[in-house]
């Protein structure tokens, strides 16, 4: 990339909000307690952001947990797309360079609209973003085929307010295959339901992409998800139609699931915890490079509002770069970012020891 667009984009950078976070909160298995009381947050915590940060006064009912039912079609679809996706990988090496080089593409696309629209731009409101970008990200996070944004962002809010309970959609104390995929493969617990219905989604609902979305969101999926990306590499430059549908659309889609899911089972699993030693959420850099820069995932906890979802701007955080990029070009604005002060006064308070503030 050229030095002056560079230089612009690390210009545009520094036109960042800086906000003060909240006092750092320990989940239920000790450490310091949560401020409860939103007045003693810092004062450029918004009010609507309240969803975002974590409830400690949550606490799972006591008691034996309600029986699993699964949901077979899900069970029998998503092995059946693994099944495809591992023929795939058998096909790559007969596939024409277009064709990797599309799938490739395909999948990025898909992880930006997941990270940069569904995850940071809609659920956390860490920027804001102008209508082409919306747009962009819209269509991408439907190519993703990972729900439409309002229930994506819904589970994410409830993920993060109460996290580590039976009401976080994927709690990772049921295990590794649970918050992986399991969770997907059988009916959400009660408390996910219940508590998940509370959130406050109006932001959501008074977006008309979003909505949009939402209510065309089958044949969206069913375009961009798997018949465009089929189509497209058999008839421009004629790949055998069966390496498009097992290698672009199966072996692609499959991959961005699991980079996806690995944010939810490796990375509170498996890492450090330099900035709160008391919650499960973890740094975790191989699980980063999958998700293009969502394994940063003890401090995107820890702050939740920070539009980089990591300390450490662009590094190994495409998803950064991306948005500086759109902010560049005048289509973001407005991203949140935590001050310095108050990143080291949480290493200080909770942190592991095992990293310092860079």
């Amino acid at each position: 990339m050229p030095a002056h667009i560079l230089q612009e984009i690390s210009g545009s950078y520094s036109a960042t909000t800086t906000i003060t976070a909240p006092p750092s909160g320990g989940q239920q298995n000790g450490g310091e307690k949560f401020e409860k009381n939103p007045h003693h947050w810092g004062a450029d915590v918004r009010p609507e952001l309240k969803d975002d940060l974590y409830d400690p006064s949550y606490q799972d009912e006591e008691g034996p947990p309600p029986k699993l039912e699964y949901v077979w079609r899900n069970i029998i679809l998503m092995a059946l797309l693994h099944l495809g996706a591992l023929y795939g990988i058998t096909l790559v090496p007969s596939c024409k360079i277009y064709t990797c080089l599309f799938a490739y593409l395909y999948y990025v696309i898909s992880a930006l609209g997941i990270t940069a629209g569904a995850h940071r731009l809609w659920s956390h409101r860490t920027y804001k973003a102008r209508l082409p970008l919306r747009l962009f990200l819209i269509i991408a996070n439907t190519m993703a085929f990972q729900n439409d944004v309002y229930e994506w962002a819904r589970d994410h809010r409830a993920h993060h307010k109460f996290s580590e309970t039976h009401a976080d959609p994927h709690n990772s104390r049921r295990g590794f295959f649970f918050s992986h995929v399991g969770w997907l493969l059988v009916r959400k617990h009660p408390a996910v339901k219940e508590k998940g219905g509370k959130l406050d989604m109006s932001d959501l609902k008074a977006e008309k992409l979003v909505m949009f979305q939402r209510r065309y969101y089958k044949p969206g999926l069913l375009l961009m998800c798997f018949i465009l990306p089929t189509l497209v590499p058999w008839y421009c430059w004629g790949e055998a139609f069966v390496n498009s549908l097992c290698v672009s659309t199966f072996l692609r889609y499959a991959v961005v699931l699991n980079a996806t899911w690995l944010v939810n089972s490796a990375a509170h699993l498996y890492g450090y915890r330099p900035y709160d030693k008391n919650i499960s959420s973890r740094e975790n850099i191989l699980v980063s490079m999958g998700a293009v820069g969502e394994g940063f995932h003890n401090y995107h906890h820890a702050f939740p509002y920070d539009y980089s979802a990591s300390e450490y701007r662009w590094h190994i955080n495409f998803t950064t770069f991306f948005i500086d990029c759109m902010a560049a070009l005048g289509l973001a604005y407005d991203r949140k970012r935590v001050s310095k002060a108050a990143v080291l006064a949480r290493i200080k308070r909770t942190g592991d020891g095992s990293c310092k503030s860079g």
